[in-house]
């Protein structure tokens, strides 16, 4: 029996491999004409970060979007990135940059299978329906295989799925695990329902929070598709101007990825705005999955009681549920979710690193890790807000 033989290639430009071949391997399932599971993987997502500039020359994310072929059909592919530092990813290896360079060795650039400046998770190696295990071997392999030729430190795989990351921990990559806080649906009906599920006293919070929030002097609105105008963009570039600028030293994303956001991504997102008058005055951004509602982005202009919450965790498990979706991902970080009716889980990523010596050091570390996550979110999902007992009915 003959060997298939897989050819590998790499692009600087997704344009290069197209969209009906990218999405093909990325959301076969809107074959049905539904919405993706995740929006991030789509062409139109990524394509808007390169062609916005947020990604690219300047950036310290040089794509290098990988193809896989048999017989010069492309079964599988994979956001690969160049990377001049370790910003933007929420997989913090900091402390391993500064190790691996005070002994002497270069870490940057490394490679990077990722979604840019996205914390959620979804897969990495995107392939055509029955090409799963072929195609994560060969995408796994020729980028394991790029990094060394080329001399580089490291190829990292960040927020992959369970299965993934389970498949690469047996073809040799480091298996590194850790948490996030997520809203998961009980079939709760409504707000109300969900309400109902927590303990008197978180319940008595929540509704104090959210009657503090929806005093704040304006309306709440939600808007997608073909109602968001662009003095929306406007009016959420000063918010996400500000946090990031906060938070990130400089924003992330380009003016110009919220224009390229408007032309082709406005059916994947929903804007939930908070308005005095006409004056959009906070907001928080959100990408819709087929079964998740994704928090991406939030900022204000003016400082309300609990706004923030609001806009960003409860307005999403209401619109949520009003529409079908299991789970909101609120973005990385942030115990305070827990309160809200955000539970912690486990995250993954797949890490290589070229330095032989220096990989036995991390995937001891990893190990250790590995457990100091388990065990936080099992403490974790204890001190959670739901009742305890069915008495707990105040």
């Amino acid at each position: 029996m003959t060997a298939t033989t897989i050819e590998l290639t790499a692009h600087p430009s997704i344009d290069e491999i197209g969209a009906d071949v990218w999405d093909a391997c990325a959301c076969p399932e809107t074959a049905d004409g539904g919405r993706p599971r995740d929006p991030f993987t789509t062409f139109r997502f990524l394509s808007a970060l390169e062609r916005s500039g947020s990604v690219g020359p300047g950036t310290g994310w040089q794509p290098q979007y990988l193809a896989a072929r048999i017989d010069g059909q492309i079964i599988a592919v994979a956001p690969l990135y160049a990377k001049g530092h370790s910003q933007g990813e929420y997989v913090f290896d900091h402390n391993w940059a500064h190790a691996y360079e005070r002994a002497g060795n270069r870490y940057y650039p490394k490679l990077q299978i990722a979604v840019p400046f996205t914390p959620a998770t979804g897969r990495r190696f995107l392939t055509l329906p029955g090409f799963e295990e072929t195609g994560r071997n060969a995408l796994i392999q020729g980028a394991t295989r790029i990094a060394a030729d080329n001399g580089l430190s490291s190829l990292h795989v960040t927020f992959c799925t369970a299965d993934e990351a389970a498949q690469g921990a047996q073809m040799g990559l480091m298996h590194r695990t850790g948490q996030q806080f997520h809203w998961i649906d009980e079939e709760y009906g409504d707000f109300a329902g969900f309400l109902s599920s927590l303990s008197s006293r978180k319940r008595k919070t929540l509704r104090k929070e959210r009657e503090a929030a929806q005093n704040f002097g304006g309306t709440i609105v939600h808007l997608t598709g073909d109602a968001i105008r662009p003095a929306h963009w406007d009016a959420f570039w000063r918010f996400y101007q500000d946090t990031g600028a906060r938070k990130w030293g400089r924003p992330y994303l380009t003016r110009a990825f919220f224009q390229a956001a408007h032309e082709t991504l406005r059916d994947d997102i929903l804007l939930v705005l908070a308005m005095d008058g006409d004056r959009p005055v906070a907001g928080a951004m959100n990408l819709i999955g087929r079964d998740t509602l994704y928090g991406r982005y939030w900022g204000c202009v003016e400082d309300h009681p609990f706004l923030h919450f609001e806009l960003c965790y409860y307005q999403a498990i209401d619109w949520a549920l009003a529409h079908g979706l299991t789970r909101v991902e609120a973005g990385a970080q942030g115990e305070h979710k827990l309160a809200r009716g955000y539970l912690p889980v486990q995250t993954h990523s797949l890490h290589w690193i070229a330095d032989a010596g220096f990989a036995r050091a991390v995937s001891a570390y990893l190990e250790a890790e590995r457990r100091a996550v388990d065990d936080e979110i099992e403490v974790l999902t204890a001190y959670g807000p739901f009742r305890k007992t069915q008495g707990d009915a105040g």
